[in-house]
């Protein structure tokens, strides 16, 4: 049984929020006025996850995400965005929240949301570490276009970092997601070709049409395939896929207040805010993306 912390100084939104995931018969429901009472039940009754709304008065969700960090880092932070808080929101996942839902989407966005940042919070607290460095890892791997696999590979990937850098479980999971964004891009818009837009307008049609290609020739033909290479300094993982890819320099600016609100936009810019680098090839059908230990804090380090 999960227990999730909402916070929303608004008696109305705060229900609503809670009233969502409430739904789940495996989660429970805590509610907190402001910041300062979360940071007290963080404290004295430590939640599984906490979902915040943005703007409150006294401390807002932007400085609740940091504190959170520095108090509690195993627990994830969610964030609730109304329109034109989109930019603060970007400046909250610099600063360690898992992921932010605009309230437009809520009702549609928020409990997968928060299942995938359960899920991988509660994988990471299972991981054993290992001090030892390796001094260089080259491994590969290739799947078909299964998206069960997606999670369970992102979580393979990102245990090599952890078991040799000791990362503590709020970075763990950051590059967890960061790698599965990835990795639903490659299988989805990559090798079975669907449209963000048609995702952003017909949710259901979207995961409907993309079962059906996964059967069906030419789609059901392509593979992604992985690479991870590890060495002492850093970790770059790249993910190919067999579509027919992009031009990388027409991809929009995900930190454009008109796209954060869109679920392709969040994608990237979750991944970017993970990683330290995110780069494309010029066929636009493969990405790297690489994570530095240097960047990692030591006081974060396990």
């Amino acid at each position: 049984m999960s227990r999730i912390l909402v916070v929303d100084d608004v008696p109305s939104e705060r229900l609503l929020t809670g009233g969502l995931l409430g739904k789940r018969d495996d989660w429970t429901v805590a509610y907190a006025e402001s910041a300062q009472q979360a940071l007290d039940l963080v404290e004295s009754d430590p939640p599984d996850a906490i979902v915040t709304d943005m703007v409150m008065p006294g401390m807002d969700g932007l400085e609740l995400v940091k504190k959170v960090r520095e108090a509690a880092p195993q627990i994830p932070v969610v964030l609730v965005t109304g329109l034109g808080n989109e930019l603060l929101a970007v400046r909250a996942l610099e600063h360690g929240a898992a992921s932010y839902v605009p309230k437009r989407q809520l009702a549609r966005e928020l409990p997968a949301t928060v299942e995938r940042v359960l899920g991988t919070a509660a994988e990471n607290q299972h991981r054993s570490r290992l001090e030892n460095a390796i001094v260089e890892s080259r491994v590969e791997l290739e799947i078909g276009n299964d998206a069960e696999l997606l999670s369970p590979l992102a979580t393979f990937l990102c245990e090599q970092v952890e078991m040799t850098w000791g990362l503590a479980r709020h970075d763990r999971m950051r590059v967890c997601m960061a790698l599965e964004e990835s990795l639903s891009n490659a299988l989805y818009h990559g090798n079975l070709e669907l449209s963000s837009e048609l995702r952003q307008s017909e949710h259901g049609m979207f995961y409907k049409l993309a079962r059906e290609r996964a059967r069906s020739s030419p789609w059901n033909e392509r593979r992604i395939r992985v690479t991870m290479e590890f060495g002492q300094d850093e970790v770059a993982y790249t993910i190919c896929d067999e579509g027919r890819g992009f031009d990388p320099s027409k991809l929009p600016d995900p930190t454009d207040e008109d796209r954060l609100d869109l679920a392709f936009g969040r994608g990237i810019m979750l991944m970017r805010s993970f990683m330290d680098d995110v780069r494309y090839n010029d066929r636009g059908n493969e990405v790297t993306l690489v994570r530095r230990r240097e960047h990692v804090p030591a006081s974060s380090r396990k």
